[in-house]
């Protein structure tokens, strides 16, 4: 007869990854719970080689998962060996695990909710002939038995699912975060090992080889930024607009059911009671309503922006900044701007570092926006309609790269072209153009009426324009709107090939993208105040 051991509560520990494994620590915080409520144990599984070999990068040993179970209060670790659970295979880990239920009887036993996951889970439950619950939400004790909360029909209802046979060991997939871990202060558990009896390799499965993850490729749930795509982006293009979004801010995308169901995103994107949850330290949620069972997944960010055309939409009584805009109209606009203050950023702080580490060379400075961005030299001659020969060759400063290189570089990262240039460069041209500016508007002057607005969206100038016959107009264009106010004399403002003859308290708003020049048409000054706005 096996050992009846039906309040222990086991976690299947995964070692694949720091990530993982938090997985794991979290469980064992739930099972905690669920055990002290039937003076029963907690223990976690881990399973190993006999000969385990040192740790994948970014993965644990056998030893330190053991370590860190009993500091997060493990009552048990269970370590269970044989040869064939040298790779992480759910045929072979469950063989293991189904032996080790037989010797042992828990009550329950727990997987977190991952791909790997839920195969272990399944498989070991069908070897065991016992039943299963899976994408548990909760777990509590009721009448005797356990009591697993569980999103259904899309999450839009939570059905109560009850394992009360108590005779034969549950098993249960649980969504990853369903606890935080907790460090345990209290008297360390025990490690011992379970022995099994020796596996006999599942038929019909060969293991051909084996690749490992890359070493800190980084996934939704620990993402410090993520954007999040709803049914309100329309289509796939719309969705399109997000992923453009998510590549400028360096984050995660995630998605609600609709994107999902439409196949704009890969399953593996969503979030919410049925999905993944995240906390990243940004989230942007776009086109999303603000559904239960979608907040659920997002409420533990900490600074969530939500986009929405509706202005009742629930999903901005949990965010801290709300844009009531068209997603499709506003995400190419932030886009934009997320581009220039990333990328200036980026090359202020290679900047400041090339002050402290000595003269840099312009290649070097290509290399290392390059590389801060994760292009490959193939990724920015593709972007440039260059070779990576020639790539190559600007990056060892063997040839100076033309104007019309650094124009196609700039469009593609979606910079100003100073961006590339270092302070000196950029200082001493800031010098030429003022020069140029002076002798180009001799014949008028502004004040800045905003000075402390220098990087800021609005500005406000007062210009003043000498009398017609002096004035040499030049056009001018550039981002954003622009306002002009004529406060005294006769203004002539050409806006592309038409002309607008203002008379004072008269004013224009127009796109400052179209070419624009300024004349007095008065024998004595004209003054306006001009506001530009940029984005």
């Amino acid at each position: 007869m096996p050992m009846q051991t039906h309040t222990e509560i086991w976690v299947v520990a995964d070692l694949r990854s720091e990530r993982l494994f938090g997985y794991t620590l979290n469980l064992l915080a739930k099972a905690r719970e669920l055990a002290q409520a039937v003076s029963g144990r907690a223990a976690v599984v881990v399973l190993e080689s006999p000969s385990p070999a040192p740790a994948e990068p970014g993965g644990l040993t056998p030893d330190e998962a053991d370590a860190r179970g009993l500091a997060h209060g493990a009552d048990l670790v269970y370590r269970i060996a044989d040869p064939l659970l040298a790779a992480p295979r759910a045929d072979c880990f469950a063989l293991a695990l189904a032996s080790a239920v037989r010797q042992r009887a828990p009550r329950l036993v727990l997987c977190a909710l991952t791909d790997f996951g839920r195969e272990l889970a399944a498989r070991t439950a069908r070897l065991h002939d016992a039943g299963m619950i899976a994408d548990c939400a909760d777990l509590r004790w009721q009448a005797g038995g356990i009591v697993a909360s569980c999103p259904s029909w899309g999450g839009e209802i939570t059905a109560e699912i009850t394992y009360a046979d108590p005779d034969r060991t549950g098993f249960a997939t649980v969504q990853p975060h369903i606890r935080a871990a907790v460090a345990f202060a209290g008297t360390p558990g025990v490690a011992e090992r379970l022995p099994i009896d020796s596996l006999t390799p599942p038929p019909g499965l060969t293991l051909l080889s084996r690749e490992t993850e890359p070493e800190g490729r980084r996934c939704l749930e620990d993402a410090e930024t993520v954007v999040v795509g709803g049914g309100g982006l329309g289509s796939a293009d719309g969705f399109h607009l997000l992923r453009e979004l998510a590549v400028a801010l360096g984050a995660e995308v995630g998605a609600t059911r609709p994107p999902v169901a439409q196949h704009w995103v890969d399953e593996d994107r969503l979030i919410g009671q049925t999905g993944k949850t995240v906390r990243p330290r940004l989230l942007v949620s776009v086109g999303t309503s603000g559904a239960i069972q979608y907040t659920a997944g997002i409420a533990e960010s900490e600074t969530i922006v939500a986009v929405n055309r509706d202005a009742e939409a629930p999903i901005f009584a949990l965010a801290d900044i709300g844009v009531v805009a068209d997603a499709r109209t506003f995400l190419p606009l932030l886009t934009a701007k997320v581009k220039q203050t990333v990328m200036r950023g980026l090359a202020d702080l290679i900047w400041d570092e090339n002050e402290k580490d000595g003269a840099e060379s312009f290649g070097d400075r290509i290399r290392k926006i390059r590389e801060a961005r994760d292009w490959t030299p193939a990724a920015l001659a593709e972007a440039t309609g260059q070779t990576p020969e020639f790539i190559a060759r600007v990056e060892r400063d063997e040839v100076a790269p033309p104007v019309a290189f650094l124009l196609r570089l700039a469009a593609a990262l979606g910079v100003d072209p100073s961006t590339f240039l270092s302070r000196e460069e950029k200082t001493h041209l800031r010098d030429q153009r003022a020069q140029a500016y002076i002798k180009r508007t001799q014949n008028y002057s502004y004040q800045n009426l905003t000075p402390e607005a220098a990087h800021d969206h609005l500005k406000a100038f007062l210009i003043t324009i000498d009398p017609k016959q002096a004035h040499k107009p030049v056009a001018y264009k550039h981002e954003g709107e622009e306002f002009i106010f004529v406060m005294a004399g006769e203004l002539e403002l050409t806006l592309g090939s038409k002309a607008h003859h203002l008379h004072p308290g008269e004013s224009i708003h127009f796109n400052s993208d179209t070419p624009h020049k300024l004349k007095s048409l008065s024998n004595v000054e004209t003054r306006c105040l001009v506001v530009l706005y940029t984005i």
